[in-house]
């Protein structure tokens, strides 16, 4: 279990290198992940939070839910439905490098986000927190672009994803950032309003639910859609050190 943030980006930084040598891609997320961290540190440095030990502190117990996840998946022991389904999804050919992403994402922001802050800031002090919290969007937002630019590269034909099927309601093309962290906060003001009983089966039900999404994600409903992403998925390049390296 990491103590500090720089522990966080050493064992994210063990993560990548064994996914680089052994070709899988669990190391899509992590590397996307230390890229984030090390953003977050720059910003505690930057004086860009109104706590930053507060942050540094919410920020490596949110780290040690993914990577608490990933031992338990490495042992061949059950993490939470919503890890499961994303780092079951490593283990395909198919799926896009963003779908990769996104199914970590999904499970990091929309499970572990809510139950860090208020794990983290319970009670009276999690209204404390939320500018801290929205803080960490424009973080993201500055690095959204350059990951946008990298994936294109790794993936040529990625810009059609949104025009094969600009009706469709699908999770892929849905799937906000934005949208997810400000659910990540109504998550959490629902959590520290119950007793603990009632937030162990909170989280229960909230992991189901985002087990499903991710699902989605991972393998969206409709012929039509999955014939071209097919297409996208044979322009990508198939290698893994090489995507791992661009999103580091």
């Amino acid at each position: 279990m990491a103590k500090t943030i720089d522990e966080v980006i050493t064992q994210l930084t063990e993560i990548i290198d064994r996914s680089r040598h052994e070709r899988s891609r669990l190391g899509y997320f992590a590397a996307l992940y230390r890229r984030v961290t090390i953003s977050v540190k720059e910003g505690i440095a930057q004086g860009r939070f109104q706590d930053g030990d507060r942050m540094a502190c919410m920020d490596v117990f949110f780290a040690n839910r993914y990577l608490e996840a990933y031992e338990l998946y490495r042992q061949g022991q059950s993490p939470t439905q919503s890890w499961q389904i994303a780092f079951d999804a490593a283990q395909h050919w198919r799926p896009l490098i963003l779908q990769h992403l996104l199914v970590g994402i999904n499970a990091h922001i929309n499970l572990d986000l809510g139950i860090a802050a208020v794990k983290n800031c319970p009670g009276d002090q999690l209204s404390l927190l939320q500018h801290d919290f929205d803080q960490i969007n424009l973080i993201l937002a500055s690095l959204v672009q350059s990951v946008e630019d990298q994936i294109g590269a790794l993936s040529p034909w990625i810009g059609f994803l949104a025009k094969i099927d600009p009706s469709a309601n699908d999770a892929i093309i849905n799937f906000s950032m934005r949208v997810a962290r400000n659910d990540a906060w109504k998550f959490a003001l629902k959590l520290n309003a119950l007793s603990q009983q009632e937030q162990d089966a909170a989280i229960m039900q909230r992991d189901q639910e985002i087990a499903c999404l991710g699902h989605l994600v991972h393998r969206p409903v409709g012929m039509l859609f999955k014939i071209n992403l097919l297409g996208i998925r044979l322009r990508e390049t198939n290698n893994i050190p090489k995507v791992i390296d661009a999103l580091c």
